[in-house]
């Protein structure tokens, strides 16, 4: 029996994390809340072979520590990381065993980005529903809809400031777009590629359980 620990709710519903990795005759998978400092020392009691950080808080309590991570390694704990918090901390000891996953992770492994502002949301701690969104998504629409040319590379550029002069709690495309100098044919071709646009985050943590299951299924 495969015992794994994923720490998710926010970035991934757990509904929609158990229809792509789900306890079996030979799994057992054991959702938690977003990961904050001390919950690992109760996870080791657990006695589980892989350790998935997906979510995590950073502002409201304090955030799972380096060392904390390194000590369950050193259990023979496998621990992946991505989309937010896992993927910030996969960024920051990869070197040393924990495995990243995904987009976010890749942004942080290249130095495009390197704060935890660019994951930061804030969120309704009963239902873990985002309540504003995190700067790497917006950076990402935004950086597709140049791409699109649904924007120019100054339009983007406006976007992105206004996106990082707003406090991480504030943050959502509505204000943004209402703050921006774009006509209001522009904003409303971006309010359409907005709404088709993927969760990189979601997406992220998706292909976290996906690789987990593929690895699962290998051995």
């Amino acid at each position: 029996m495969i015992k794994i620990i994923v720490y998710t709710g926010l970035s991934l519903p757990f509904d929609e994390a158990r229809e792509i990795l789900d306890s079996t005759d030979n799994i057992k998978v054991i959702y938690k809340r977003p990961i904050q400092r001390g919950d690992l020392s109760h996870a080791i009691k657990e006695n589980p072979d892989i350790i998935a950080i997906i979510d995590g808080v950073f502002h409201q309590n304090s955030a799972v520590g380096h060392k904390e991570i390194l000590n369950v390694m050193n259990k023979g704990i496998a621990v992946y990381g991505a989309s937010s918090m896992g993927a910030l901390r996969a960024s920051e000891l990869d070197s040393l065993g924990m495995i990243g996953i995904g987009y976010v992770y890749n942004q942080y492994t290249t130095g495009k980005v390197d704060s935890d502002d660019d994951v930061a949301v804030m969120l309704d701690g009963d239902t873990l529903e985002a309540l504003s969104e995190p700067l790497i998504n917006m950076d990402y629409v935004f950086s597709n809809a140049l791409r699109e040319n649904i924007i120019d590379e100054s339009e983007k550029e406006e976007l992105i400031k206004i996106t990082k002069d707003t406090y991480y709690p504030q943050r959502n495309y509505a204000q943004t777009l209402r703050k921006s100098s774009l006509s209001d044919d522009k904003k409303g071709k971006l309010i359409d590629f907005i709404r088709q646009s993927p969760d990189i985050k979601k997406e992220d943590a998706k292909e976290l359980l996906i690789t987990i299951k593929n690895e699962i299924d290998k051995s």
